[in-house]
């Protein structure tokens, strides 16, 4: 996972981030990975709690933060994709006049969430039927947020499930929100602000905020890896 992380253009990763807020990958999980991953969601013991969307009127649907230890490959990509993300998240504050600077190995990073109480890991499984979809959110559970965040695709689209698009939308001051629809496609990963991102206007740099949720499920289930680098209180 380590060298498949390490073979993306991270160049143009983070140009993509820049211009447009988001980026996507080329699929890096195998039909085997996603389908293990799916497997994963019936088995209790591998999670620390379970989250019925409607019932906190999120959306329509369910997801499971998984417990610690995390399972290898989840590790493994939380692990060797957070350097790489690291490196724009440091940019990206020097550009907004921030004072936060992120540590280059994700260990040290999580001992800073540890230092607010943080130390729940946030990682999770989300399952979509028929009728389902999640509400316009970020994902920030403490005083700590690492800036960016990840999706990959389990399931097959066209396949397994039609509809459930991502959804993006940055709020740009003084003007209208942008929308974005993002259909990844098995074994890809989409990569987005958690909170907020750079934009380069007339007088510098400028704070835009950016929310994140899941179209309508139009016909079967769909399975989404989330990978949040920050720990939650």
């Amino acid at each position: 996972m380590a060298a498949r992380l390490a073979g993306l253009d991270w160049a143009s990763l983070e140009a993509q981030l820049d211009e447009r807020g988001y980026a996507r990958t080329p699929p890096l999980l195998t039909d085997e990975e996603c389908g293990a991953l799916v497997g994963l969601y019936g088995e209790d013991r591998r999670f620390r709690s379970r989250v019925d969307m409607a019932r906190y009127r999120f959306g329509v649907g369910e997801y499971q933060y998984f417990a610690a230890p995390l399972p290898g490959p989840v590790a493994a990509l939380r692990t060797h994709a957070y350097p790489h993300l690291a490196a724009i998240a440091n940019r990206w504050a020097s550009a907004l006049g921030a004072s936060a600077r992120y540590p280059a190995a994700l260990p040290a990073f999580l001992r800073v969430c540890a230092k607010e109480g943080q130390t729940k890991p946030t990682p999770l499984l989300l399952r979509y039927k028929v009728g389902g979809y999640n509400c316009l959110h970020q994902d920030l559970y403490g005083a700590v947020a690492f800036p960016l965040q990840m999706t990959w695709a389990l399931s097959r689209r066209g396949v397994d499930f039609e509809g459930g698009e991502s959804l993006l939308v940055e709020q740009r001051p003084r003007a209208q929100s942008r929308g974005e629809v993002i259909a990844l496609e098995q074994g890809e990963a989409l990569i987005f602000p958690t909170n907020h991102r750079p934009v380069r206007g007339a007088s510098g740099s400028h704070r835009v905020a950016m929310r994140h949720g899941v179209s309508r499920i139009h016909s079967g289930e769909r399975y989404t890896l989330g990978v949040i680098f920050h720990d939650a209180a």
